[in-house]
């Protein structure tokens, strides 16, 4: 692969990643406050739907991202709601919300199959795109893309460097303790829950306005789950989980390239590759780390243990009744 190629292959992996970055954050800072929301494959899709349709009836993409946002928190808030106020199993509500979800994009959106439509302009950062290798790589994208390093970072200064983020954190470990200190636990998850699937319809939007222009059924049919293995991969850490996010992104990509070295290999074989290598990272991360590098050195078992051993928040899936 010459040099070009190979600028332009991580130049897309990187643009093709954005999606899932924002998606699997939001993930993040929901999952960080104790609330599992497993709603994010129909979240994704109906979002990823209703900003397409929005865009295309307003002609701006301002709207179609903000309604995909609007309905990405809409949904995240009856998982919180559900399992705060109801006290229902919030893994049950999130299943059943991605059916219902699925299911709506697919019956709402069928006037906006195959339909043309705006998609987000490429927009390069002066001086920075001029940089050699990094900036093609980098800062030679659109907004979307430059929003989700912004949202890497911002997430992990918000949740390591400020106190409303170490509140955050309390919540999601100790609600009990973080309670007697006069932390309201509820209204903290609702709004961290809401914030966090605002972030995934963003993300949704992303692809039907961006990676995946235009609608059509079961548009980004998978990617949800993806996402939220890629929270579990990351270990609950912003920079973690956008590079898991990269990883996936350069897993698909390598599929389509290796797919014509070897026409002989069915074409399912490549597509279902990177799903398959997710699946044996998160046993990676899921505690076997110890029994599969136990014959490597030292140093590379503890290098890889700090990068791919994380542990999910204490509280994380147990409802909290105040008072």
């Amino acid at each position: 692969m010459s040099g070009s190629l190979a600028i332009e292959t991580i130049r897309s992996v990187v643009a093709a990643s954005a999606p899932l970055i924002f998606a699997s954050v939001g993930e993040t800072l929901t999952e960080k406050s104790g609330v599992v929301n497993l709603s994010l494959d129909g979240t994704i899709l109906l979002s990823a739907m209703t900003g397409f349709a929005a865009a295309v009836a307003s002609g701006s993409l301002v709207v179609g991202f903000a309604a995909a946002a609007a309905v990405g928190g809409l949904v995240a808030l009856v998982v919180a709601y559900g399992s705060i106020a109801l006290r229902q199993n919030q893994v049950a509500i999130g299943f059943v919300l991605t059916l219902l979800c699925a299911d709506l994009s697919s019956f709402l959106g069928q006037p906006y199959v195959r339909v043309p439509g705006p998609s987000v302009p490429h927009q390069a950062i002066p001086l920075l795109a001029d940089i050699p290798v990094i900036g093609r790589i980098l800062f030679d994208q659109n907004v979307p893309v430059y929003l989700s390093y912004l949202l890497t970072v911002g997430a992990w200064l918000w949740m390591s460097r400020t106190r409303p983020g170490l509140r955050l954190r309390s919540v999601g470990e100790r609600p009990s303790a973080a309670f007697a200190r006069g932390i309201p636990v509820n209204r903290t998850r609702y709004l961290h829950t809401t914030i966090g699937g605002a972030l995934v319809g963003v993300g949704g939007a992303c692809y039907s306005l961006s990676v995946k222009l235009g609608w059509s059924h079961r548009h980004t049919a998978g990617m949800g789950w993806i996402a939220l293995a890629i929270v579990i991969f990351g270990g609950w850490s912003p920079f973690r989980v956008a590079l898991g996010a990269y990883l996936f992104g350069a897993l698909k990509s390598l599929g389509s390239i290796l797919q014509p070295a070897f026409p002989q290999v069915p074409t399912q074989v490549f597509q279902a590759a990177p799903f398959a290598l997710m699946i044996v990272a998160l046993l990676l991360v899921g505690g076997n780390l110890a029994t599969l590098t136990e014959r490597l050195p030292p140093k590379l078992q503890s290098a890889l243990g700090s990068v791919l051993q994380g542990s999910p928040p204490g509280a994380l899936g147990q409802p909290f009744e105040e008072g």
